[in-house]
């Protein structure tokens, strides 16, 4: 069973929580007078996005970075690539697309932060820098099974970061979010060191579903349940972001991801087009002929 998906979707409450108190707080900080906007898939591989591609595609990043201006990067957890794939990524891109790179498996699920963690991040980190300026933010993915018992070693991770690197982290351990103690030391820890907290909306993690920004960024990992109810949801968080547009918010990641990844570009134009007349955005919709609302399972 993939992360977080149901047998029957129809039956959770996918109410958004409403925000931390100290979400508000942190936007009123800095507040920006101008939010910027990326949205995007998981992958833009044709085999997953069955039917996205016209006939005769050739270079799948290529058509793909000019329908969205964003990617979430998972490649990169499974392997560290040399700077030359990074380098061939930015120039099939347009100006003003982004990547947003995983951090490596080594990183996170077999060295699990360790103090001997650091070259491999070194490595990764000098490859994945010739994105330059199309480099959104680097993610920490962690494995569910880490909990708080080794919170020294995500200290000591996010304390030694590189800071003119985004990054933002994804904890899935209840732990992390559901011990109140944990999770203020944590959030308080993300916001001293200007590091996003991952936002992660799950059918079935409502666990660890949170809206509590630790800066500037939303990061906004979304799974679909290839459900009716995936169009209201989206016109949920619609809602919020403009909310949070509204006490100025610098720049919104908004991740579409599904467990049968062909309708995700369904569901990302769907919210483009939403975001584009609630919030006063003007993002290319992507090409979509057919009447997206009845396409999906």
């Amino acid at each position: 069973m993939k992360f977080g998906s149901v047998d029957n979707p129809g039956n959770i409450d996918f109410t958004l929580p409403p925000d931390h108190p100290d979400t508000i707080r942190v936007l009123k900080k800095n507040p920006s007078k101008k939010t910027n906007v990326f949205v995007g898939c998981a992958k833009w591989n044709k085999a997953d996005l069955k039917g996205f591609y016209p006939r005769g595609t050739k270079d799948e990043l290529e058509y793909y970075s000019r329908q969205f201006n964003l990617i979430e990067l998972n490649a990169t957890f499974y392997r560290i690539f040399p700077p030359e794939q990074f380098s061939k990524w930015y120039d099939k891109t347009p100006d003003g697309f982004r990547f947003f790179p995983k951090l490596n498996q080594e990183i996170s699920h077999w060295k699990r932060l360790n103090d001997d963690v650091a070259p491999v991040v070194d490595n990764y980190l000098y490859s994945a820098v010739n994105l330059k300026e199309k480099l959104g933010c680097v993610f920490l993915q962690m494995h569910n099974n880490f909990a708080p018992k080794d919170f020294d070693r995500v200290i000591n991770f996010i304390e030694g970061w590189p800071k003119e690197i985004p990054l933002a982290v994804e904890f899935r351990h209840t732990d992390w979010y559901n011990d109140k103690v944990v999770a203020e030391d944590l959030f308080q820890l993300l916001e001293d060191n200007n590091i996003a907290n991952i936002i992660v909306d799950s059918a079935g993690r409502r666990d660890i579903m949170h809206m509590r920004l630790t800066n500037s960024r939303a990061f906004v990992r979304y799974v679909g349940a290839n459900h009716q109810s995936d169009y209201s949801r989206l016109d949920e968080w619609v809602e919020r972001l403009k909310h949070w547009k509204a006490n100025g918010i610098e720049e919104i990641d908004f991740f579409v991801h599904q467990n049968i990844e062909k309708e995700s570009p369904l569901l990302s134009a769907y919210l483009i087009k939403q975001l584009n007349k609630e919030l006063g955005f003007s993002l290319k919709i992507p090409n979509d002929d057919s009447d997206s609302q009845q396409t999906l399972l």
